[in-house]
């Protein structure tokens, strides 16, 4: 048996980079998963490519940020699969960056209302759909930046990601005596499509200068994250719960 067959889950930020590798991890290991971003397109090639392994899949596009969004999302995994058992939060954003006395107002905003106040609106409207089902398991994807070490022109990323430990730890602590475990992956640096040292432009050497930043001297493939997160959401990790889990190559505590 697979370590989620009969299971429904929520992958939000799904399009592509990590939440697109555990969409694709979770239906491998039999739950029904409703996957959510902003591209429609891209949503429906994860979608074909799950149902093209046999999985089960539906995609909701939307934004994050819009409670609606996160009110949508429960519906389809209800009406459509029976319930919801997992939700992995993960939708965020660099968001505004440089020197904290140039961030607008607007930019600090924006920067929260993506990375932590949208993880915040799914969890208020999955909690109850979970607990219907008599427990299940939220993940968070925090960062180390903000948590074990801090970053200039960071402020606002840094102070979102932060804030979703102190949001996995109190949801933890609130509902963990009705069966929810509650927990956050802080990631290092993981070669995605959306990674600054991937981005046209970059200074030359950039790549490897964060690669060095790392114990392992390597960035994470999409799909390490996503087995980490497959472990907080099955029930390996069933006495794991309000835990921050970094899954960083030990860039927290290198300083070679």
């Amino acid at each position: 048996m697979h370590a989620l067959t009969g299971k429904v889950a929520i992958v939000t930020g799904a399009s592509s980079g990590i939440g697109r590798a555990t969409a694709r991890l979770f239906a491998e290991e039999g739950a029904k998963v409703v996957v959510s971003g902003r591209r429609q397109d891209e949503l429906d090639s994860l979608v074909a490519e799950i149902d093209a392994t046999g999985g089960h899949a539906v995609a909701v596009a939307g934004d994050v940020r819009s409670e609606d969004h996160a009110v949508a999302l429960v519906d389809k995994a209800v009406n459509r699969f029976g319930g919801l058992d997992i939700a992995f939060n993960n939708a965020g954003s660099l968001g505004a960056t440089g020197p904290a006395s140039d961030i607008t107002i607007e930019g600090w905003r924006d920067t929260l209302d993506t990375n932590l106040t949208s993880a915040f609106l799914g969890a208020k409207h999955q909690l109850p759909a979970m607990l219907r089902r008599g427990g299940g398991s939220l993940v968070f994807t925090s960062s180390f930046v903000g948590c074990t070490a801090g970053f200039p022109g960071m402020a606002a990323y840094a102070a979102s990601k932060a804030g979703l430990v102190g949001l996995t730890r109190a949801l933890a602590a609130e509902f963990g005596g009705r069966g929810i475990r509650v927990n956050a992956v802080l990631p290092g640096a993981t070669d995605t499509p959306s990674n600054a040292a991937n981005l046209p432009g970059a200074p030359e050497g950039t790549r490897g200068f964060i690669e060095g930043l790392h114990a392992l001297k390597r960035m994470a493939r999409p799909d390490e994250i996503a087995q980490t997160v497959l472990h907080l959401a099955s029930d390996a990790s069933s006495f794991i719960t309000g835990v921050a889990l970094l899954v960083d190559g030990g860039v927290s505590i290198t300083r070679t």
